[in-house]
């Protein structure tokens, strides 16, 4: 079992970046037929969110799994070769354990990765990826994160995206209330963003979205009205406030939208907060005058408030972690044990029956039992000691010291004083 993972962070590789390496939720599923299908993958999982890309899988070829990852997205791999981390055997356990524990995010101890990190096995589960080596690394996983989560105060004052982008607005409106709010999209960080601006008591609430059930039912839930994408450009001037997170592979607001948006608005202000990988909102928006553009990467700054009342928590997070990290590295090293283990009973049986059926044979001939039984203890004892005693009869003088340590470990020897 060869443990190995890979990806890109928001640590190690800008936004520009990483939503070139993302997958769609509609995409996994091949994405991970086609790894384990055509390369030397025996298992693979896909952690795919806003601020990471990551695989973990079994695999002998590491490089070749890293260059399906470059082919499948159409990307010179010397592109993102300065971003990726290759992690293998217990970093990877470790980086798993953090990332679900909240360690590694953006926002230190959001929970949300961790039910992003169950969908991810959930997929794999689906397409039929997961084996044994996997599934335990992810049941240990989440075991680690609920320890973590029920140990410290690792998710204590944690400033969570979608407070950061209701912060951030009230920092350039001063009051919400004032003000006519935009989600687009209906996902769970769009549900959460609602979920924080809604407590400010906004003046509108509209939700625009591609399913019209869903937009519907978060509608519902805030008091919200409900629009569908293609009446985006009529309703986008209306809205002081746009929060965006969809899953859309192309932009969905463009320059020239909300440049018509802004002539209608007499040039009052709109803030935006793009949460979505792929960018949702057209990078040459950033340019126009009377737009205040967020991407999650700005909100970085705002997210970190409260970040040293929690580092006593990430202390003995890391202690947590670090103890689990050896425990899953021991079943790892056991497992690696099994075919040797096997093999090795298989030989003694094979040892076994080739003495116990010449022993029925000379019992069926009627020759004395006692003499059989001797003869049946001394094959045995022959072959089970003919090899080791060959090995160090030829055994060279540069390795015959370290041949009799190992045989007297193995057969607990002890010499007479």
């Amino acid at each position: 079992m060869q443990l190995f993972a890979f990806g890109i962070n928001h640590n190690t590789a800008p936004l520009s970046i990483r939503e070139q390496v993302s997958f769609p939720e509609d995409k996994m599923e091949h994405a991970l037929h086609d790894l384990v299908g055509h390369h030397a993958v025996k298992e693979a999982a896909i952690v795919s969110t806003c601020n990471r890309t990551e695989i973990y899988c079994n695999t002998e070829k590491p490089d070749a799994a890293v260059c399906w990852l470059t082919d499948f997205h159409r990307l010179p791999e010397r592109e993102l070769e300065p971003y990726l981390y290759r992690l293998p055997r217990e970093l990877a356990v470790k980086h798993a354990f953090r990332v679900a524990s909240g360690l590694d995010s953006m926002v230190i101890g959001e929970p949300q990765i961790l039910g992003q990190m169950k969908n991810a096995i959930k997929s794999a589960e689906n397409a039929g990826t997961l084996g044994l080596l996997l599934h335990k690394l992810f049941q240990r996983t989440f075991f680690v994160a609920k320890e973590v989560r029920t140990s410290t105060e690792i998710g204590a004052c944690s400033v969570s995206m979608a407070a950061a982008a209701a912060r951030l607005a009230e920092r350039i409106f001063g009051e919400i209330s004032e003000q006519n709010v935009l989600f687009i999209g209906a996902g769970e960080m769009i549900e959460l963003c609602a979920t924080h601006f809604a407590a400010k008591r906004p003046k509108r609430i509209t939700v625009a979205n591609r399913t019209a059930e869903r937009a519907e039912a978060l509608s519902r839930r805030f008091g919200a009205r409900p629009i569908s994408l293609s009446e985006l450009p009529e309703q986008l001037a209306l809205h002081d406030i746009v929060v965006t997170c969809t899953a859309s592979p192309l932009p969905i607001l463009g320059k020239g939208m909300l440049e018509r948006a802004i002539k209608i608005r007499k040039h009052r202000p709109i803030f935006i907060v793009d949460l979505a990988v792929p960018r949702d909102v057209e990078l040459e928006v950033a340019d126009l005058d009377d737009v205040f553009l967020y991407y999650v990467d700005d909100l970085a700054d705002i997210v970190k408030e409260g970040l040293d009342s929690r580092m006593s928590a990430v202390a003995q997070a890391e202690t947590i972690i670090e103890s689990n990290v050896v425990d899953f590295m021991r079943w790892l090293a056991a497992r690696e044990l099994v075919p040797t283990i096997r093999a090795l009973r298989d030989q003694a049986e094979r040892f076994r029956r080739h003495e116990l059926v010449r022993a029925q044979k000379l019992l069926a001939k009627g020759e004395d039992p006692e003499k059989i039984l001797e003869s049946l203890s001394n094959g045995l004892t022959n072959k089970f000691l003919h090899l080791p005693s060959s090995l160090l009869n030829h055994a060279a003088d540069d390795e015959r010291e370290k041949l009799v340590e190992l045989i007297n470990r193995l057969y607990q020897l002890h010499y007479p004083q």
